[in-house]
């Protein structure tokens, strides 16, 4: 199997895939040229796992199922979005950050419409929520404490479209017509959205002050370890392939890393009833 091929393949519809295997992290920064890239997807069972890791998801299943998954998502973000900018705590916090959740909140409102468009366009009907819980919302009672939200729900965001990424893959729909928009790819759709969900997940970490991923010693972290940085395979996994990336040399050789940097240089996913069992409570009139 040509692996450079693959690479080629996903670039096509996922201009960040080589970020994305690395996952922005400082395990693969030495990999900075063509060369060493080249020479790491010569090891076959090594990169094979890097793909599963980087669009894991389990047995494909009903498309309306999957994107209505994706919307129930996304509408809960833009619900809280909207609760947000509607808030007192906004009004009285910076203008940039007014900027910032304003963007984030146009591109959740995006996600939706697109989204409600792609479930109509392959024969369901779209999804509906009462938004996010105002119940929960009215306990956040300072803007730091939105955005530990905003940070949570980003960050769960990235790994539950990880998630489902091969199962879109799977169902071998290559092309959807979408009312208003035209052909869509739905593979193509949901990497791009992914990878707005990364960008957002980043700045809110910028935000609060934090690493713009995951480094399992986040303010966040400890309180939240077993449930949105934990999963079957939490972030502070280090084992990619079989092997412990913290101890063994599979990178590059002589070079060891950190525990700290091989958990790091992963998204690990979240599985369906996961990302479900975190949302659900959110979810409310």
């Amino acid at each position: 199997m040509n692996f450079l091929n693959i690479i080629n393949q996903l670039a096509e519809v996922d201009p960040d895939v080589l970020d994305r295997l690395d996952s922005r992290r400082a395990v693969f920064s030495s990999l900075g040229t063509v060369a060493k890239r080249s020479a790491m997807a010569a090891t076959p069972a090594l990169l094979a796992s890097f793909f599963q890791k980087a669009y894991a998801g389990t047995n494909a299943g009903d498309p309306v199922e999957i994107f209505n998954y994706a919307l129930t998502l996304e509408l809960l973000e833009s619900s809280f979005y909207t609760k947000v900018m509607a808030s007192s705590q906004y009004a009285g916090t910076s203008a940039a950050n007014q900027a910032a959740i304003s963007q984030i909140a146009k591109h959740e409102a995006s996600h939706v419409k697109l989204l409600q468009a792609v479930v109509t366009a392959v024969g369901g009907t779209p999804t509906t929520i009462p938004g996010f819980s105002s119940t929960v919302f009215a306990t956040l009672t300072t803007f730091a404490a939105q955005l530990q939200i905003a940070q949570l729900l980003e960050d769960t965001g990235v790994r539950a479209y990880k998630g489902r990424a091969a199962d879109i893959q799977a169902l071998g729909v290559n092309s959807v017509t979408v009312s208003g928009v035209g052909a869509v790819n739905p593979l193509e759709s949901a990497l791009r959205i992914h990878s707005v969900e990364a960008r957002h997940a980043a700045h809110i970490r910028y935000m609060r002050g934090q690493s713009p991923w995951p480094v399992n010693d986040g303010d966040l972290d400890a309180q939240y370890s077993s449930s949105y940085y934990g999963g079957a395979t939490p972030e502070s996994n280090t084992k990619q392939a079989g092997y412990d990336l913290s101890t063994a040399n599979v990178i590059t050789p002589g070079v060891t890393y950190s525990a700290k940097d091989a958990a790091a240089a992963f998204d690990e996913i979240l599985t369906k009833s996961e990302v479900l069992a975190l949302a659900t409570p959110l979810i409310g009139a």
